[in-house]
């Protein structure tokens, strides 16, 4: 509060005014060298550029959207109101799905940049044995790609889940063995890809191929359909779109984090189990004629080919962080802060990339119910996933994955402003 006599009081709303005026330049200034920068790194970018999928993906990958933009400064502005400093070192430990493994390493990594004190290490062992870790009480967080049910909450009294990111099930292929690189974008249906995983679609040139593709010279080698061999969140994703879209998987197949692959035992079929993302993305790499559904960044990282599916408008759409972000925005809707499990595969839209999918965080409400859980554990803890979803956010499209929503980011807020110890609240 500035106090001003009568005798200068002019003088000094004159040097106030003029210190607003030159902060304003200055702000003003480089706001406009930011976006010019932005403008031009944009233009410069050649339409020629997407003629593949991997191209297509880093582009976007490169650029945040004006919106995002504005939501980014939004999260850094909330976030300055919970500026705290950890009362003791304090080691953290976290498990779950390996589709959000990256993202959540990078935050770790940073986090502990940011406080020292605080060391927080996750294993990726698939969104099953996350699950199961939080409900046996052997981890302080987890992570899951699916959803959980009602059964597996009963199963871990107070115990709840929010978004952390999201992103997309990419479908892969390697086909170098017959000279189709993997900048070549293959069309599949829903019906398609579950003729593959059901063992009835056995070659790369079958006629419901074929035809999707008539400007492709699909090879007549067998397709080796690899799956994951673990309970996994990517899993229940890919699983729950076919489903979703294909009555004969859903009679026969349903969905999970793991289920009985019936191309695994149908004749003249070859299925293939592999842990995590990381494992079917190198056994697609590693297999000619393989194909597999991985999280998007394997299948950039291992530079796999990635298709274009099918969506509910009738579209053929390729995994972008853009073409995820519309299928959010398209299926989400007004969360509920009670009830964060959101489902968004086969959502609306022209341009919405139909396997896409939130990924979440585990923890027990009332952190004390989790006997390795201390006070100071609980506290970094929970102020690491309030950075986690605002600042961490900012690291999301570099690693091909989405920021949340700002509807979504403000549904997280209230459910994480009621995370407790023994009903003392974690966060002011």
């Amino acid at each position: 509060m500035i106090h001003m006599s009568n005798k200068n009081s002019k003088r000094n709303v004159g040097i106030v005014a003029l210190v607003v005026v030159i902060i304003a330049a200055v702000a003003g200034g480089y706001y406009f060298t930011t976006m010019s920068s932005s403008s031009s790194s944009t233009s410069m970018m050649s339409e020629t550029a997407m003629s593949s999928a991997s191209s297509m993906m880093t582009t976007e990958s490169s650029m945040m959207s004006s919106e995002t933009m504005t939501q980014t400064s939004m999260m850094e502005t909330t976030t300055s109101a919970l500026a705290w400093q950890p009362t003791a070192a304090v080691s953290l430990l976290g498990a779950g799905a390996t589709f959000p493994q990256p993202l959540i390493q990078k935050w770790t990594v940073t986090y502990n940049q940011i406080y020292p004190q605080v060391t927080i290490s996750y294993s990726g062992i698939g969104s099953g044995g996350g699950i199961q870790q939080i409900t046996i009480k052997t981890v302080d967080f987890g992570a899951s790609d699916a959803p959980l049910t009602n059964a597996q909450l009963q199963g871990a009294p107070g115990l709840v889940l929010f978004p952390e990111t999201l992103g997309g099930v990419a479908i892969t292929y390697n086909l170098a063995a017959w000279g189709i690189p993997s900048s070549t974008v293959i069309n599949f249906t829903p019906q398609v890809i579950a003729g593959i995983y059901m063992g009835t679609i056995t070659h790369w040139n079958d006629p419901a191929l074929v035809a999707l593709n008539p400007t492709l010279n699909l090879p007549s080698g067998h397709i080796t359909a690899v799956h994951r061999s673990d309970g996994s969140g990517t899993t229940f994703a890919f699983t729950n779109f076919l489903s979703v879209t294909d009555p004969n998987w859903a009679a026969q197949v349903s969905y999970s984090t793991s289920v009985t692959w019936p191309v695994d035992t149908a004749p003249n079929a070859i299925g293939v189990g592999a842990k995590g993302n990381p494992g079917v993305a190198g056994t697609v790499a590693n297999t000619n004629g393989a194909i597999g559904y991985v999280d998007l960044i394997y299948a950039i990282e291992n530079n796999l080919g990635v298709g274009a599916v099918k969506n509910a408008a009738g579209n053929f759409i390729v995994p972008t962080l853009q073409t995820i972000l519309y299928a959010a925005q398209n299926a989400t809707g007004t969360p509920n802060p009670a009830d964060l499990r959101l489902h968004i595969v086969n959502a609306a839209g022209a341009q919405s990339y139909p396997i896409a999918t939130y990924t979440y965080l585990l923890v027990y409400r009332d952190m004390s119910a989790n006997p390795g859980t201390t006070l100071p554990k609980a506290q970094a803890l929970a102020h690491f996933f309030w950075w986690a979803i605002h600042d961490g956010q900012q690291y999301s499209t570099a690693l091909d994955y989405v920021p949340l929503p700002a509807n979504v980011v403000a549904a997280d807020e209230q459910l994480l402003m009621t995370l407790n110890y023994a009903g003392t609240p974690l966060l002011p």
